[in-house]
């Protein structure tokens, strides 16, 4: 495809609507789901300090 201007690039032969859109739901919910791991990561992170805390004061030996 050929564009003259930054419009009909913009424009995408009167498809961008689709085109961009596509690319915005695509790039938010790529940045969704990069939230959604760095949370899970820290709950695990928590969760293992936790386990690791308590093993601790009931004196097991995860070793």
């Amino acid at each position: 495809m050929i564009w003259n201007s930054w419009s009909d690039f913009w424009a995408m032969g009167s498809y961008g609507l689709y085109v961009w859109g596509s690319f915005g739901v695509t790039a938010a919910l790529i940045l969704l789901e990069m939230g959604w791991v760095k949370q899970a990561r820290a709950n695990a992170l928590a969760q293992v300090t936790q386990e690791l805390a308590a093993a601790e004061t009931h004196g097991k030996d995860w070793h």
